[in-house]
């Protein structure tokens, strides 16, 4: 079980960080998560079944946890839309020229911005399907939904984030090509 537990979380630990401080959007909080997620790993482990991937397996227990968070928190909505601060988020470009990091950052900061109008549902389709990259049978395996629930939620969020993109960059004065948000 050591080595199976080894790998899982070598294999998959920054993924379900991401996810989890995506949610909650705090790096303690989403430290201690990680670590309730591996618990609850451990202890139902051999009940996994193998019926979906490990990965999807994660997610959803990573999910859960998120969930329970949530309900422990008074006006968690609320605190969900007004703790993240998505400025600080790094480029993944480890030799861009100054230009492109400064329009990856100014993209990547005007999208984090745009998705706090979407609901929690729609936040956590996005994540799991763009940052996470889970397919659409993963994400509806991991969220407990039917494969069309995903497509339908993914296919609203995207909407959001469209009509919210281009109206600020329409504010902003950005000059560019029609936003382009899908998969």
């Amino acid at each position: 079980m050591d080595s199976v537990f080894e790998n899982l979380y070598s294999k998959y630990h920054h993924d379900v960080f991401q996810f989890l401080f995506y949610m909650v959007k705090n790096r303690e909080q989403a430290e201690d998560l990680v670590q309730e997620v591996y618990i609850r790993v451990l202890k139902s482990y051999q009940r996994f079944e193998g019926k979906s991937s490990e990965k999807t397996w994660l997610f959803s227990i990573a999910r859960n946890v998120a969930i329970d968070h949530f309900r422990k928190q008074k006006g968690w909505k609320q605190r969900l839309i007004e703790k993240f601060d998505w400025n600080t988020q790094q480029v993944k470009d480890k030799n861009p020229i100054p230009e492109d990091v400064t329009l990856q950052k100014e993209e990547v900061s005007l999208i984090y911005h745009c998705l706090d109008l979407c609901t929690v549902d729609q936040k956590m389709v996005i994540i799991m399907r763009y940052m996470q990259e889970l397919s659409i049978a993963e994400t509806a395996q991991s969220l407990g939904w039917t494969e069309s629930k995903v497509k339908t939620t993914q296919h609203r969020a995207l909407k959001v984030l469209r009509k919210e993109m281009e109206d600020r960059m329409g504010k902003e004065g950005i000059d560019g090509e029609k936003v382009r948000v899908e998969r």
